[in-house]
């Protein structure tokens, strides 16, 4: 048993297809399989359970992978601090979020970030859910994953930052657009723009809603907050959607307005990490530096 083949395992579990491995890594299936095998024989175990349209872990499988990621992900991490340490280049924190996360969350941090640590390599990659990032998370060498937070995860430590109020998102000629806030009932009438079925935020927002009593129809969907505010600005729909850092709430100027629903149970947004006890020092401060500045500008807007 090799850590190469550990880590084609974890890529293929994660992947759910040895083929998309063996294209992601440069090799041929035929290698791939190899370190499977090899992990099959050795611990007299299946690992993989094969369909006509890909393979997923069996129960042995699963024990085998959280193990492996997790321990792939800490000596990775290792290795890379050690680097750091050898070639005395600055170091580098490896972030992974949502498309539109960076400029929503991190704009002021990465350029205060910059001028503190100018020789630190600041680098993102984009998953389109926080479920697509907890699996990054633990499969890669990241350091950070910024997400929403959810229900517990195993092997993540999750970390809120802030709480994000829900707003109505409406054209300003819309009937709605006039009022200072809104009750949940007031949503029952809208055309409603929702997220995919797949982030956390719209499962939290189905919960907040059905909480309230409240189902809204909806005939639109977008894979991001910032599509809804461009379509609710457009007349297409309305759209509930987390008051960003920084927004004006209520109201905005232009076509645009922002209705608050403040019973609705907000949205916690935050960090996680495999495990805060043992992130690189360069990964905290960054950290630290988006958790204040998010705060900041939510104070400056009068966000709670």
């Amino acid at each position: 048993m090799t850590l190469d083949d550990l880590r084609v395992f974890v890529a293929a579990c994660r992947a759910g297809s040895l083929s998309a491995v063996a294209r992601d890594l440069g090799r041929t299936q035929s290698a791939v399989s190899q370190h499977i095998r090899r992990l099959e024989k050795e611990t007299g175990a299946v690992l993989l359970e094969r369909h006509p349209r890909g393979v997923s872990p069996t129960e042995a499988g699963l024990i085998l992978q959280v193990a492996a990621a997790d321990g792939i992900a800490g000596l990775d991490g290792a290795l890379r601090r050690l680097d750091t340490l050898v070639r005395d280049d600055g170091g580098s924190v490896r972030v992974t979020t949502g498309a539109t996360t960076v400029r929503h969350f991190m704009a002021e941090a990465v350029v205060a970030f910059r001028g503190s640590h100018p020789r630190v390599s600041l680098e993102f990659q984009t998953e389109n859910s926080s479920r697509s990032c907890f699996e990054a998370l633990a499969a890669d060498d990241l350091d950070l994953a910024w997400i929403t937070i959810g229900a517990p995860v195993r092997g993540i430590e999750q970390r809120p930052v802030m709480r994000l109020p829900w707003v109505l998102a409406v054209g300003a000629d819309d009937p709605l657009a006039a009022r200072s806030s809104l009750e949940p009932a007031d949503l029952a009438g809208i055309r409603h723009i929702r997220l995919p079925e797949n982030s956390t935020s719209r499962t939290h927002l189905d919960a907040a809603l059905d909480e309230a009593g409240i189902r809204i129809s909806s005939d639109t969907s977008v894979a991001d907050w910032d599509t809804a505010l461009l379509l609710s600005e457009l007349g297409l729909g309305h759209a509930v959607v987390p008051a960003l850092p920084g927004w004006q709430v209520p109201g905005t100027d232009g076509p645009l307005r922002l209705v608050p629903v403040p019973a609705l149970r907000p949205l916690a947004v935050g960090w996680a990490v495999r495990r805060w006890s043992s992130l690189a020092p360069l990964a905290r401060a960054f950290a630290d530096e988006v958790a204040r500045t998010c705060v900041a500008r939510a104070g400056a807007s009068g966000q709670p």
